[in-house]
């Protein structure tokens, strides 16, 4: 079993060495194509687009408060979801509303902005202080468009704006494929991070927990020295990273308990809010992947079009472009958005190559959690040059003891998809549906023998809980 903290030994002194959770289990994907630590600023994108979907727990058709045609400033509302009419969603730069997309039964998908050369910004009348209530601070959040920055466990859903989270995580690495380093995404943002730290503190009646990198990275002063906040280190393989594994180790979700997330660019977001008055969507995205002949971390906004934003970087033809890393990322095209929480784009080479007699012929190195291929023994690390071949059918699914092997939660996952797969909703209460989203469970779906779609599955079952009120 993993090891777990109930309680952090330094929890009455915010200040002091985080405590060092040592994780197991896990598995790490190497991959070619990681983008050089330097940020460019030169890309230009000129769309960019507030996707409805992806914001869980949204109403497919929000009433929206803007017409085609229209000029919209930077943090200017755009629609709110007719359920919770107070949460506004805004834009994330200024410019013509140049499309209103909408997919099945006339559900918004998108609304695409033609982004000024000079982003404008919608001002405020006033900014509320730190000492003003929690319920001023949670109207202003709000109102102002800020309150989409938070998720809320158990299911990743959008803040439910009547409830206070009794406790606020952040994750400050990620250990997925390729995956962006968020030391130099923070980097000249201190301030602005720091302050949304502030914010956050203000917002919960428990504590904000900040995890840390333990496996010897250098780490931020920003998050190493950051105020006010419980850090707790992890050391350990993915999805060490995970939020969702971070919260399990440090305070697992018990029933009916409800925590906030949040990623490191969206509390420097907040954080601006507080500091200069404006609602600053920018963010840093790596592009990675094999498939590009120049990997980059560019400077850009939330929601930025995918083309744009790869036209200079030598897209390989027969390429699969995805918004987020390998394991969890959604497959896009040239033509669509960046993903509103996502600050990854990964480009492989597609797998759609037939491999003549499979297994049975000599192959290239590839990588696998299974230990019948030669560079799963050597002693030394491996990186791949992998493509999106999955190299199997779908099978039956069987019981092999390989998630556990590479999750590190205390729960049971094979058992747990297989009572959704029999809507057994008791069972999958019980076991443990609670602490985990797709993200986390990406890893168990690369390891799977039986090739099932894991994550798409337990999004099923999260939706079936959702429906049962639990």
């Amino acid at each position: 079993m993993e090891s777990r903290i109930a309680e952090a030994p330094t929890a009455d002194s915010p200040e002091g060495e985080p405590v060092i959770v040592k994780l197991k289990r896990g598995f790490d994907v190497h991959l070619y194509g990681e983008a050089p630590k330097k940020v460019h600023s030169e890309v230009s994108v000129n769309r960019f687009a507030v996707q409805a979907p992806n914001y869980l727990g949204l109403a497919p058709m929000p009433k929206l408060m803007v017409e085609e045609g229209q000029h919209v400033l930077a943090g200017e509302a755009l629609f709110f979801d007719k359920n919770r009419p107070e949460v506004l969603f805004v834009a994330p730069v200024s410019g013509e509303l140049i499309a209103i997309n909408r997919g099945e039964r006339r559900a918004i998908q998108e609304l695409v902005i033609l982004a000024d050369r000079t982003i404008q910004y919608r001002t405020y009348d006033k900014i509320p202080s730190l000492d003003s209530s929690r319920e001023e601070l949670f109207a202003f959040l709000q109102e102002s468009g800020a309150w989409s920055l938070f998720r809320q466990r158990p299911y990743n859903l959008l803040a439910d704006p009547d409830a206070v989270p009794r406790d606020i995580f952040i994750s400050t690495f990620d250990t997925a494929p390729l995956a962006p380093d968020l030391n130099l995404v923070v980097s000249g943002r201190e301030a602005a991070f720091q302050k949304g730290l502030d914010v956050l503190v203000k917002l919960t009646t428990g504590k904000v927990y900040l995890g840390l990198d333990a496996r010897g990275n250098a780490v931020s002063s920003a998050f190493s020295q950051a105020r006010g906040v419980q850090k707790i280190g992890f050391k350990g393989k993915h999805p060490a990273g995970n939020v969702g594994i971070q919260i399990h180790h440090i305070r697992p979700i018990r029933s009916r308990e409800k925590v906030w997330t949040l990623g490191v660019q969206e509390v420097i977001t907040l954080g601006t809010l507080f500091l200069e008055g404006k609602y600053d969507a920018s963010r840093i995205v790596a592009l990675t992947g094999s498939a590009l002949d120049k990997p980059a971390y560019v400077r850009t906004y939330a929601g930025a079009n995918l083309g744009d934003l790869l036209k200079n970087q030598g897209v390989a033809a027969n390429s699969r472009i995805i918004s987020g890393d390998v394991l969890s990322g959604k497959t896009k095209t040239a033509e669509q958005f960046l993903n509103v929480y996502d600050d990854q784009v990964s480009v492989i080479p597609e797998g759609n190559d037939y491999e003549m007699f499979g297994w049975l012929a000599p192959m290239s190195a590839r990588p696998s959690t299974s230990r019948t291929f030669f560079s799963g023994i050597l002693p030394f690390g491996w990186i791949y040059n992998a493509t999106t071949n999955t190299h199997g059918e779908k099978r039956a699914f069987v019981m092999t003891g390989q998630y556990e092997d590479v999750l590190p939660m205390d729960i049971f996952p094979q058992h747990l998809l297989k009572a959704i797969i029999t809507n057994d909703i008791e069972r999958i209460e019980g076991l443990g549906i609670h602490e985990v989203v797709e993200e986390d469970l990406a890893i168990c779906e690369f390891a799977c023998t039986s090739k099932q779609p894991l994550q798409k599955i337990l999004r099923e079952g999260i939706d079936m809980m959702i429906k049962e009120g639990l």
